[in-house]
């Protein structure tokens, strides 16, 4: 998390367990990628949480290796990994190829973002209580926003509402840490969006009449 190294910690060990319950919610094979996401979120909290600690260590080797896995998790995985799993869970319908369409953009931006963070290696600093990434590159409005249609837009185009659900709360949250915390927006809205999880947990671990109720289409 962007408060410190215990905050970081205490949530990608939470994480850690939500994951492993969800995982193992998950019934079919194409619904594991969705509900791994708990896990990959507990991944990139852990490593917030060594980069935290890189500060007080002084530590810079270990600062940038963490700051890349981490930044790669962030910039890279999840405009191509989320829509590429709600696509997954979806059952067969007509939204199947706008959601199709939110992959092809989602893997353009991630792509392109890698290819950034090889040619212009992000930088990590503790400004007060937060961690601060610079991470220079171009198109920074265009970028922003397929990144933001690519992880937000394609859960609330599915038919299943506990995916709605997630996505229409990484929405809003997205809004609430750009307004708050602009200089640390990219570390606080992944830990609000870690957070979020919670509710794929839900998703695959209601009981069975509540959770048809979850998928339930609109």
């Amino acid at each position: 998390m962007c408060f410190s190294a215990t905050a970081s910690f205490t949530a990608g060990a939470l994480l850690l367990g939500f994951g492993v319950v969800t995982l193992k919610s998950a019934k079919r094979p194409r619904e594991r990628l969705f509900a791994a996401i708990p896990l990959l979120f507990a991944i990139q909290q852990l490593s917030e949480g060594v980069i935290w600690l890189t500060f007080s260590a002084d530590a810079p080797l270990l600062n940038t290796v963490m700051t890349h896995v981490y930044s790669f998790l962030s910039h890279v995985l999840w405009p191509i990994y989320l829509p590429v799993a709600v696509l997954m869970i979806e059952p067969p319908g007509g939204r199947r190829r706008a959601l199709t369409a939110l992959v092809v953009a989602g893997s353009a931006v991630g792509v392109y973002l890698l290819y950034v963070l090889v040619a212009f290696p992000v930088v990590s600093r503790a400004t007060g209580q937060h961690v601060e990434y610079d991470s220079p590159h171009f198109f920074a409005a265009a970028v922003m926003m397929l990144y933001l249609i690519s992880t937000t837009v394609s859960p609330l185009l599915s038919t299943l509402r506990g995916v709605r659900v997630f996505g229409a709360l990484a929405l809003l949250s997205f809004g609430a840490a750009y307004y708050f915390y602009a200089t640390w927006f990219i570390s606080v809205w992944c830990f609000f969006a870690a957070l979020l999880s919670a509710v794929i947990y839900l998703h695959f671990t209601l009981p069975r009449a509540g959770h048809r109720g979850l998928q339930k289409t609109s």
